[in-house]
């Protein structure tokens, strides 16, 4: 209730050198605190007077910082919703991101099958001409097949004591007869290969037989024949071949007036 005209009236008083507490003891002791009191009072009005703008101040801020704090607040439940509904999003892309990398990862490895299986269906195709003509070449064999093993069994059981020519003549006797009984055979029959395969024929080569036709169809005749042949061998070459052969398998070699006799135990 301290207003400013009362602090006017009492500066006066309050500005003479004996209106102080120390004084006024020493004149009444029991009015000192009252002097004292006064003198507390206007100061503390001075000092209220710039105090109270500041509290309503203070009051309208607090007021304003509740306001944004509620305003913050509402931001806040703002925030986190829409954080929440970006997580949501963001589970949604990363999902959708995964899925899209999954059907990359398929279809490259789709593609590496396709180009794979295109390279494989190129690569047979140059192949089909080749089994095509094979799947004829077989059939033709079994057409010609009993005509092409009676060939090759009159060959072994009768062409040994013969020279290649008369060979080539006995073949083209079976052959005219086999055409007019109607026997179908193959026109391009090779008895040697019919008979014995290139590496059996290699190995046989190393061994120290001749190269050549004759050599290699009497070869045939002493492996595939089931009677054991009778050499004429002037140049040794059969021996030879034949003592290699069966170095292994236990031969016997006995010699009687420049004959050899071929055993086997």
């Amino acid at each position: 209730t301290i207003t400013g005209e009362t602090v006017e009236l009492l500066e006066p008083y309050l500005d003479m050198e004996d209106y102080n507490l120390e004084i006024a003891k020493k004149v009444c002791g029991n009015v000192a605190g009252l002097c004292s009191w006064t003198r507390a009072m206007a100061y503390f009005y001075g000092i209220n007077k710039e105090v109270l703008p500041l509290k309503a101040n203070l009051a309208l801020q607090e007021g304003r910082l509740a306001a944004a704090q509620t305003e913050l607040n509402n931001a806040q439940i703002q925030l986190d919703e829409k954080q929440m509904e970006l997580d949501q999003v963001r589970a949604m892309y990363d999902s959708a991101m995964k899925e899209k990398q999954a059907l990359l990862d398929d279809a490259e490895a789709c593609r590496r099958k396709m180009n794979s299986a295109t390279a494989l269906i190129e690569g047979l195709g140059g192949e089909k001409l080749r089994w095509t003509a094979s799947s004829k070449n077989f059939q033709n064999q079994i057409f010609n097949l009993v005509g092409n093993v009676l060939l090759a069994t009159g060959f072994l059981s009768y062409s040994g004591p013969f020279n290649q020519e008369y060979r080539n003549l006995l073949l083209q006797l079976w052959k005219k007869e086999m055409d007019n009984s109607k026997i179908p055979y193959s026109n391009d029959l090779s008895l040697t290969g019919m008979l014995a395969d290139n590496a059996a024929v290699g190995e046989w080569n190393l061994q120290g037989l001749p190269n050549d036709d004759l050599s290699i169809q009497n070869g045939i005749i002493v492996t595939k024949a089931s009677r054991y042949p009778l050499l004429i061998d002037p140049q040794g070459q059969g021996k030879i071949w034949i003592k290699n052969m069966e170095k292994n398998n236990g031969l016997q070699v006995k010699r009687l007036f420049n004959i050899f006799y071929v055993c086997h135990f």
